[in-house]
């Protein structure tokens, strides 16, 4: 059964962090954030979910640094049980992509917990002083891509963000698999 988010809490702070992307490098929120807000997406390799959508989120990824939203990718999932998800895989996904964002690796499993990140894909957008403006869908894709023409909700709704610095108020949250806690 897919797991919901929460709505937004609108004007939550960002949570920092410093986390190692596929890039070899180390990343942080403040590297990250773009002049007309930030884009943080929680997402792994294997969730069907993601995985139907991935080429979007890189096109609206593109299109949004485009408008000034920095962007980022985290995999915070136990990748001892779900090694599709190591950080080798990680970095081999990256490439073969060419993800536009740095992908980093959330071992530890803290920052998704900061956030308060439910499932993959899990998307947080923030205005420019890192305030939360948006909790929400992608798009109404489910497991399958839905049709090219959809409604592009994260798009428009950092598109807002960028010009007003507030998301919208309606916001249908995203849906997908739940993010893979390690045990306690």
């Amino acid at each position: 059964m897919p797991v919901v988010p929460p709505v937004c809490d609108f004007g939550r702070p960002a949570p920092g962090f410093s986390l190692p992307g596929t890039d070899g490098r180390s990343h942080t929120f403040r590297d990250i954030a773009g002049p007309k807000g930030t884009l943080v997406m929680f997402i792994c390799n294997h969730c069907p979910y993601v995985l139907a959508v991935l080429d979007r989120i890189i096109r609206d990824a593109r299109d949004l640094q485009a408008l000034g939203i920095g962007v980022v990718a985290i995999s915070a999932n136990d990748a001892e049980a779900y090694p599709q998800d190591s950080f080798a895989n990680m970095k081999t996904m990256a490439e073969q992509k060419g993800f536009p964002f740095p992908y980093l690796y959330d071992e530890g499993q803290g920052v998704a917990r900061a956030y308060g990140a439910a499932c993959t894909p899990d998307f947080f957008g923030y205005d420019a002083g890192g305030g939360l403006q948006y909790r929400g869908r992608l798009d109404a894709s489910r497991k399958e891509a839905g049709p090219a023409d959809l409604r592009r909700d994260l798009y428009e709704a950092m598109q807002q963000v960028a010009e007003t610095g507030h998301g919208p108020k309606e916001q249908i949250p995203s849906m997908g698999c739940s993010i893979k806690w390690k045990p306690a």
